[in-house]
C-alpha cells in the first residue's frame, strides 16, 4: 500500500510539472484533488523528502517478461486486431488492453514508460489507403515501369512524374494557441482561399517544370498546365500522371491523343502516392518555406511560394535525389540495355 501511494504521489507531481490539470490527474490516479494539492504543498516545503523512500522510484512492475512479450505482440498486430476501432494506438488503450487481458491495472501516465522500455516509441504514423491493389503494384513494378524506363531511354524522352499541391493562406484548420481550458472556436466561411500549382520532374535529369494558378485544378487547367510543357521542349516527354478525375476525363482523353506524337502518358496504380516521388518534393517544399510561417496576406504566400518553386527549379541534385526508389528498382530489375 505504501509503495502505492509513493509511486501515485511520484506520477502526480511529474504530471503536475508537465501541465497536466489537477482534476485529469485525480482521474486517472484515482485520488482526490485534495490528495494532490496536499502532495504539491509538501513537494514545495520539505522538496524530495517529502516522497517516502523506497526501493524504486517507479511504479514495480506487473507484468511478467511471458506476458510483456505477448503484449507486444497484440501491439504490433494493431488494434484492429485487438478488438479496437482505429488503427492508431493510444495510451488509453492499451492500459485498458492489460487491465481487460491481464487483469493488471497501470496508470495512463506510467504506461509510456513500460512501452519505452518493451521497445516502444510514440510516433507519427504513415497512412495507406486500404483500398490498394497489391498485385497491381506489382506489376507496375516489375512490368510497367520497365516498360516506361526503356521508352523514355531509347526515345531519349524527359520522363516526367506529375501531380498537383494546394497551399492554403491559413493551413489547415486543426490545432491553434488558446488559453488553457478553453477550446478555441474558429469562424470559416466553409472556403479557403488557396494557392495551386502543377508539377512534374524529370527522372533523367531532375528538371522541374510548375505552373502556379489561383485557378481550380480540372482539365481545362491541367491541359492548359500540360500545353505550356510540351511547348517548352522538343523532347518527347512521357507523363506518368495518378488516377484524379481531370487527369482521366474525356477531354484529356482526346488532348493526349491529338499530342501523342510527343506524348505518351502512364497510369500510376491507384492509390499509390508513395509510387510519385515529386510527392516528397511538395513535402520537402512545405517544411523548408511554408510550415512556421505565417502569412497575414494573400499576397504574401503568393510571394512565399513562388519564390519555393524557384528555389528548387534551380536544384536539380535534389531533385534528382527523389527518385531513389526507383533508382534501388532499376538495380534489381531487367532492363533492356
Amino acid at each position: 500500500m505504501g509503495k502505492l501511494r509513493e509511486s501515485k504521489q511520484i506520477m502526480a507531481l511529474l504530471a503536475i510539472n508537465k501541465e497536466v490539470e489537477i482534476a485529469e490527474i485525480a482521474k486517472v490516479l484515482e485520488i482526490t484533488e485534495e490528495i494532490i494539492n496536499k502532495y504539491i504543498k509538501n513537494y514545495l516545503i520539505r522538496g524530495i523528502e517529502s516522497i517516502k523512500k523506497g526501493k524504486s522510484s517507479g511504479r514495480p512492475g506487473k507484468l511478467n517478461k511471458k506476458q510483456k512479450e505477448e503484449l507486444a505482440e497484440i501491439i504490433e498486430n494493431g488494434p484492429s486486431q485487438a478488438g479496437f476501432s482505429g488503427g492508431c494506438w493510444r495510451s488509453p488503450m492499451i492500459v485498458e488492453l492489460i487491465r481487460e487481458k491481464y487483469g493488471v491495472k497501470y496508470s495512463v501516465f506510467y504506461i509510456a514508460e513500460l512501452l519505452k522500455n518493451m521497445g516502444f516509441s510514440f510516433q507519427k504514423a504513415r497512412f495507406i489507403s486500404d483500398h490498394l491493389d497489391e498485385d497491381k503494384r506489382k506489376v507496375w513494378l516489375e512490368e510497367t515501369w520497365p516498360k516506361i524506363f526503356n521508352l523514355a531511354r531509347k526515345k531519349g524522352a524527359y520522363l516526367l512524374f506529375g501531380d498537383e499541391v494546394s497551399f492554403p493562406q491559413w493551413g489547415s484548420l486543426s490545432y491553434t494557441w488558446a488559453r488553457r481550458g478553453q477550446q478555441p472556436t474558429i469562424k470559416t466561411s466553409g472556403t479557403r482561399k488557396s494557392f495551386r500549382v502543377f508539377g512534374l520532374i524529370d527522372y533523367f535529369t531532375g528538371r522541374f517544370f510548375y505552373q502556379a494558378t489561383t485557378l481550380h485544378f480540372n482539365s481545362d487547367t491541367y491541359q492548359a498546365f500540360l500545353t505550356s510543357v510540351i511547348r517548352r521542349t522538343s523532347k518527347h516527354i512521357i507523363l506518368v500522371q495518378d488516377g484524379a478525375k481531370y487527369h482521366t476525363s474525356k477531354q484529356l482523353k482526346n488532348f493526349f491523343h491529338l499530342n501523342k506524337s510527343c506524348l505518351s502518358v502512364f497510369q500510376l496504380p491507384t492509390y499509390s502516392p508513395d509510387f510519385n516521388p515529386i510527392e516528397k518534393l511538395w513535402k520537402n517544399m512545405k517544411k523548408s518555406h511554408i510550415h512556421l510561417h505565417h502569412f497575414p496576406s494573400f499576397d504574401s504566400l503568393q510571394s512565399k511560394v513562388n519564390q519555393a518553386l524557384f528555389d528548387f527549379s534551380l536544384q536539380p541534385f535534389a531533385v534528382l535525389a527523389l527518385f531513389g526508389f526507383y533508382d534501388s528498382i532499376n538495380e534489381i530489375l531487367p532492363l533492356a540495355a
